[in-house]
């Protein structure tokens, strides 16, 4: 043998597989190109991906950007081999924030890091993505995939999304106008979305119970695809509602830290939310966390959604108007509580009733 046969090692020797990553793209090809939408209709496999925003109908745009990822609820995907949806609750995530400010998403694009590349694997997540994308109506127009033996224990992988939208200069949320005694209105969540599972797995932990078990909670499916319900995806109910009614001062999307984190944030400094946890029907699953992790009422008020997913507030003439619109669309909304004054380092939300767990 010899000395260049002996030393010849090839990037496949280091665990990084070019074959396999070409293998992906190429089964990935239909799914992306399913999520086509005007100002986007190029293929994927160039250095970047290209947007066309005048055929997208702006004139006078504003562009934003939000990024997230799915969070320790991809260790349940991992461990129960179910890798189908996380796809969906990466692209909610992002387009979620979006549409909170008014934007309507216009791309997405991903990034997925694993110790060693399954194509098949990495095909049902982009699946997902591209799933995700279509609900939301935006175009999945690129993103990366790194194998990267070392930084990943053998079946684990990471993603991060990010998604780019617009809204006509003018148009962006939350509007000026927020007054005290407008209406926070409450749309349902389909579960947990992709927030607090670190908590949610130490509780499973707890439990005793295995990822096939039957979900105490929801009958007929087992506690991996129970607590793998991928987060709702807002926006186009949504984007109706804020272009037919004109009536959304503001919208929050209810994600970790709850209402206390979230809500404040699109409200002006001398206006609180009062919420009425009364109006609140929680799903079973956390009334089934509160109960077999022992969590306070407070403290699950504080990591999860509890059953609302986001909020839009509307001055009260409009609650019957917006309402209908969304509830077309198939959302479910209810009055949740009200805008009130706040007294000086009073935090910005309060409430009043019982947390139904």
């Amino acid at each position: 043998m010899s000395q260049s046969d002996k030393n010849g090692l090839t990037y496949s020797d280091a665990g990084v597989d070019i074959d396999a990553g070409n293998l992906l793209v190429e089964k990935i090809k239909p799914a992306v190109r399913s999520t086509r939408r005007p100002g986007a209709d190029g293929e994927i496999g160039g250095f970047g991906g290209l947007f066309d925003l005048k055929a997208a109908g702006f004139t006078d745009p504003v562009l934003v950007a939000a990024n997230d990822g799915v969070g320790t609820k991809l260790k349940i995907a991992i461990d129960a081999d179910r890798h189908d949806t996380v796809g969906i609750d990466l692209v909610a995530m992002c387009v979620n924030d979006l549409v909170v400010q008014g934007a309507e998403p216009l791309f997405f694009l991903d990034y997925f890091a694993t110790g060693k590349l399954d194509p098949d694997q990495g095909a049902a997540i982009v699946g997902g993505i591209a799933e995700g994308c279509r609900q939301a109506g935006c175009a999945l127009i690129g993103g990366e995939t790194a194998e990267m033996p070392g930084m990943y224990a053998g079946g684990d992988y990471d993603l991060a999304g990010f998604a780019v939208g617009a809204a006509e200069r003018g148009k962006l949320l939350p509007a000026g106008d927020i007054a005290e005694g407008d209406v926070i209105l409450g749309l349902s969540s389909s579960g947990v979305h992709s927030n607090g599972y670190s908590l949610v797995r130490k509780i499973v932990a707890l439990s005793g119970l295995a990822w096939d078990a039957p979900a105490p909670f929801a009958k007929g499916e087992t506690l991996a695809e129970a607590l793998m319900t991928p987060t709702k995806i807002y926006v186009k109910p949504l984007l109706k509602a804020i272009r037919e009614t004109g009536a959304i001062k503001a919208l929050a999307h209810i994600t970790g830290g709850g209402f206390p984190e979230n809500i404040p944030r699109v409200l002006p400094k001398h206006l609180a939310a009062e919420i009425d946890l009364d109006a609140v029907k929680p799903p079973a699953v956390f009334s089934w966390l509160a109960r077999t992790g022992g969590v306070a009422a407070n403290e699950m008020l504080r990591t999860f959604n509890c059953g609302v997913g986001m909020i839009a507030v509307v001055q009260a003439s409009d609650v019957e108007r917006v309402s209908a619109v969304l509830s077309a669309e198939g959302e479910s909304v209810f009055t949740l509580g009200r805008m009130v004054a706040r007294e000086d380092g009073a935090s910005g939300t309060s409430y009043k009733g019982t947390l139904a767990l």
